[in-house]
């Protein structure tokens, strides 16, 4: 019995699929396959059954299960507290939101390259709905996105959070909102359902609301005159002080957008909490 075994069991265990595990681990399902068998040859005892869905754990499975996590756990503990963090390496997956990624996210890489200079970084910049489903689909390490996720299965920290602001066109007047588009987050973000409800509650249905899932291509429709949006401050500052963008104060504003460092909670990932550690420090000196 092999902790390469135990650690492939836990896959399966939890993502209820030899494919799924396999996919999770970067190995063969012929690998994974192999290594539950070998396991169940070791231990005389049939840990799965097999359905059409999946793969279902026995009496000796759900045992074992108990056993694997602790010898997973106490593995993972020598690796942080003993190993030389220099010495990881492997891929480790990242997901922004674009707020982040236009604003810290590289400081933040620099940082976790320089820690683990053998670590193999791979970003991914999206809207926080779908990288929160990438999150809990396990084809992220850690999301930087707007939270937290409400997942029993998910760790989330808080991270800082990004005022708002009202912004046009530095050459336009002050808008009249029933008849000047606004520019929005995506559709299917809690932004953007946040403004529509607002507007609709301050200046009735007539309004236009222009979705964009692209922040920088919001902020150019705004400079171009396109629109008025509410965008982060910290955002609007280079396009301020270029005299591409002017703030203005309709009496309101949406609330500050709220950010977390989110991981899964099982198996236990220490590089994860370390680097969710890191993004709340350099978000915090941002």
């Amino acid at each position: 019995m092999t902790l390469d075994q135990l650690q492939t069991f836990l896959w399966v265990a939890r993502l209820g699929g030899v494919r799924r595990a396999a996919e999770q681990m970067h190995i063969s399902q012929p690998a994974v396959t192999a290594r539950l068998q070998a396991l169940e040859d070791t231990l005389r005892v049939k840990l799965f059954e097999r359905t059409a869905r999946g793969v279902t754990l026995t009496r000796e499975g759900e045992l074992l299960r108990g056993y694997a996590e602790k010898m997973v756990f106490v593995q993972q503990e020598i690796r942080q507290r003993v190993s030389d963090p220099t010495g990881i390496e492997g891929l480790f997956r990242v997901g922004a939101s674009e707020t982040i990624a236009e604003t810290w996210l590289p400081r933040f890489l620099e940082r976790l390259s320089q820690d683990y200079p053998r670590l193999s970084l791979e970003l991914t910049v999206d809207i926080s709905v779908n990288l929160r489903d990438a999150l809990l689909a396990r084809q992220l390490d850690l999301a930087l996105l707007m939270g937290p996720v409400s997942a029993y299965s998910v760790n989330n920290i808080a991270l800082p959070s990004f005022d708002l602001g009202w912004f046009r066109a530095a050459n336009r007047p002050d808008p009249d909102f029933l008849t000047t588009p606004v520019i929005s987050y995506a559709r299917n973000t809690r932004p953007y359902r946040e403004l529509v409800e607002e507007l609709g509650l301050r200046h009735g249905p007539g309004v236009r609301v222009f979705s964009c899932a692209s922040l920088s291509a919001s902020i150019r429709m705004i400079a171009a005159g396109i629109g008025v949006g509410v965008i982060p401050r910290a955002l609007a500052q280079d396009g301020v002080a270029a005299g591409r963008l002017a703030p203005f104060d309709p009496g309101w504003r949406p609330a500050p957008l709220e950010f977390t460092a989110s991981w899964m909670a099982e198996p236990r990932n220490p590089l994860a909490e370390q680097a969710a550690q890191l993004a709340l420090g350099i978000a915090g000196s941002h």
